[in-house]
């Protein structure tokens, strides 16, 4: 299981807007509307960020931020200027809010030698007219989101979800990883003790004490994630989907799905099909 890799499956810029600013004094943002997740990049000096009511936070160079709150953000220069890279996703399908619901309103990573190559490319980019620049900008978004939240996971003082740190658990681990690499797998309270070579009472309470909630529940919630971005993809059928994640019937899925998501699995895909979902990006600065 990648843990990482589950939290941005179906995450990714299509026709992504970058920003290339350079702050000489405060500015206050407004993020585009759907924007619910906004990626900041110092290339040059150092800048502070904050998203209220907690402390400012200071990036320097090479350092990146990302917003995770639609309220408004205020950045300004530290000393006479800084220059700043930045993106703003749509996060519009069940995938997407996930993955938001993982991160804090506002995380920040120091600079690092991984990423920095990435910000210097897209600096680059966005400054040039050459062929195919949408599709390598949106790619490199995705890209620099991936690097900054890998290096964010790392930090001694990252607070990423229950069920993220329970991965380390001997007992809640391999449960977890069976759950996500095999999310059809009929999978018992049982079966995953077994996993874990504990009782199925050890088990189950270990299970709901480190992740918050029992672990069949948890994995209803995995498969209706799954399932929403099965859903999306052309040609998808409520059954064909069912089937994917570990129903034998659409019946019991559409329940489930209805139940953990609050609308039928049809009606969903449907209002995919009329509002054309995307996951663009877009950002507006007010100076």
């Amino acid at each position: 299981m990648d843990a990482l890799g589950d939290l941005l499956r179906g995450v990714r810029a299509d026709g992504a807007l970058f920003n290339r600013t350079v702050l000489t004094r405060p500015w206050e943002t407004n993020r585009a509307e759907a924007a619910a997740l906004e990626l900041i990049t110092v290339v040059r000096g150092s800048a502070r960020v904050s998203v209220a009511p907690d402390e400012p936070r200071t990036l320097r160079e090479g350092g990146a931020a990302i917003v995770c709150t639609k309220a408004p953000f205020t950045l300004s220069a530290v000393g006479a200027e800084c220059e700043l890279v930045s993106g703003a996703y749509q996060l519009d399908s069940s995938v997407g809010r996930r993955l938001i619901s993982a991160l804090p309103p506002l995380l920040v990573v120091p600079s690092g030698e991984e990423c920095m190559p990435i910000v210097e490319l897209i600096a680059a980019e966005i400054s040039a007219d050459r062929p195919g620049r949408q599709y390598v900008m949106d790619r490199m978004l995705d890209w620099m989101l991936a690097c900054t939240l890998r290096e964010w996971f790392d930090l001694p003082e990252a607070c990423p979800p229950a069920w993220y740190r329970a991965l380390g658990d001997d007992v809640v681990g391999p449960a977890l990883h069976a759950m996500h690499d095999e999310p059809a797998r009929p999978w018992t309270v049982a079966a995953l003790a077994a996993r874990a070579r504990v009782s199925r009472a050890v088990f189950a309470r270990n299970f709901t004490d480190l992740v918050g909630r029992p672990p069949m529940a948890y994995l209803t919630e995995w498969r209706m994630t799954l399932a929403a971005e099965l859903l999306a993809e052309p040609g998808a059928t409520v059954a064909s989907v069912a089937g994917q994640v570990g129903y034998a019937d659409g019946f019991g899925f559409s329940d489930a799905f209805k139940r953990i998501r609050g609308i039928a699995p049809s009606a969903y895909r449907a209002s995919l099909t009329a509002g054309g979902t995307t996951s663009g990006t877009a950002l507006r600065a007010a100076g």
